[in-house]
């Protein structure tokens, strides 16, 4: 298996990790081989996790933007209300299969972490959830979610109390207890092999947008959107694409207040190279390498970093990457919920405003799929506090 994608990726980590990720390099590489792997996780999407999901064409939006016809992928539909099911489901069966007896996990938005809380319960293992103190205010109900599952959470109060700091606490943790722990990790970044295991179980989105097209219109999209924190949705709608070289490929980073000021997520759009939590990739950091603090109103993008393949494909122009406003996505985020009844996380407005912005340039005879990677249930006390509906 490729360690990097070109310059990015690696395995930067403590000697004590080295020997983990080898065992979980090689157990991955049998298990995507095992038919009976695959169909117990066959199973589990299908009967448990819901799948496949819709891929709706959004009528009204369509017309709202006059252009392109807009689809959307609903990810929202999976059991727990997000994509994040796809790859926990198919990580917790890998450590089921390892041997282990306790799953830890960072979250920020909440999702991944209700993700590994449910699938431990459905496994019969333990789990143990890391989340910064500024994550678990804004997402209550997703904390109480994980803890009626059965997990632990450990409110993190180090750093920026962000997904950042709540992923160095898991990897302390698991520096301390790799004999007998399994780290889910939850986004398509971090130390090799992580990104492209990730990325391989997300990639179920992108393979039913091409069946579910061609069954609806006969043909791939000419442009998928997706947002981007780390990455992993985003990757998943793509990377079954990549080879389709008239499809074109946008992912929607969080800028934030602007990214003309310091409060924003735009990893890809203004970031540098470096090194952060295991693998080398585009960072927020500033001349003396140190990383920036990062921001956005959807929690689950507040990350500095973005997943290895995701820098690759900006480099060789194969995606493109823009930047959404707070103001952007909150204004898409009472759109869409308006015009479709849909309300998609304050995540995915940011690729909903991205997908509206470029199917109203298009002509009407092209196809835009816009992934809802979640639903909106967990930001609406934000949004209510915010007073943006009146």
């Amino acid at each position: 298996m490729n360690t990097r994608f070109g310059e990015y990726g690696g395995q930067y980590v403590p000697e004590v990790l080295v020997p983990a990720l080898m065992e979980l390099e090689s157990e991955y590489q049998r298990a995507k081989k095992d038919p009976a792997f695959l169909k117990e996780l066959d199973g589990y999407n299908v009967n448990y996790g819901g799948r496949e999901t819709p891929l709706y064409f959004a009528r009204r939006l369509t017309e709202r933007c006059g252009g392109a016809k807009i689809y959307l992928k609903r990810e929202d539909l999976c059991h727990g209300g997000a994509h994040k099911f796809n790859n926990v489901m198919g990580q917790a069966l890998l450590a089921k299969r390892m041997g282990k007896e306790r799953l830890i996990a960072e979250t920020g938005a909440g999702q991944h972490g209700t993700a590994t809380a449910m699938a431990a319960a459905v496994l019969g293992m333990k789990a143990e959830i890391y989340m910064g103190e500024k994550d678990v205010a804004r997402q209550r109900m997703n904390v109480f979610r994980m803890k009626l599952m059965g997990a632990k959470v450990h409110e993190v109060r180090s750093g920026s109390k962000l997904l950042k700091d709540a992923i160095n606490e898991a990897f302390r943790d698991w520096a301390a207890s790799v004999e007998n722990t399994y780290y889910l990790l939850g986004t398509a970044a971090g130390p090799h092999p992580y990104p492209t295991m990730v990325r391989d179980f997300q990639s179920i989105i992108g393979r039913e947008i091409r069946q579910q097209l061609i069954v609806a219109e006969g043909r791939t999209p000419d442009l998928l959107v997706a947002c981007v924190g780390g990455g992993s949705n985003a990757i998943g709608t793509f990377h079954p694409f990549l080879d389709d070289r008239n499809v074109r490929m946008l992912g929607a980073e969080a800028a934030g207040e602007g990214l003309d000021t310091e409060h924003h997520s735009a990893t890809l759009t203004v970031g540098e190279v470096g090194v952060l939590q295991g693998c080398k990739s585009y960072l927020l950091q500033d001349e003396n390498g140190m990383i920036k603090e990062a921001h956005s109103v959807a929690p689950g993008l507040d990350y500095p970093g973005v997943g290895p393949e995701h820098s690759f494909l900006k480099d060789i122009k194969r995606a493109e990457y823009v930047g959404v406003t707070d103001k952007e996505a909150l204004g898409s985020f009472v759109l869409l919920s308006q015009v479709e009844g849909i309300i998609p996380a304050l995540e995915s407005a940011h690729a909903v405003h991205a997908g509206m912005r470029e199917a109203a340039k298009m002509s009407k005879d092209q196809i835009v799929v816009i992934t809802i990677s979640g639903r909106g249930d967990k930001d609406l006390e934000t949004v209510f506090d915010m007073g943006v509906v009146q």
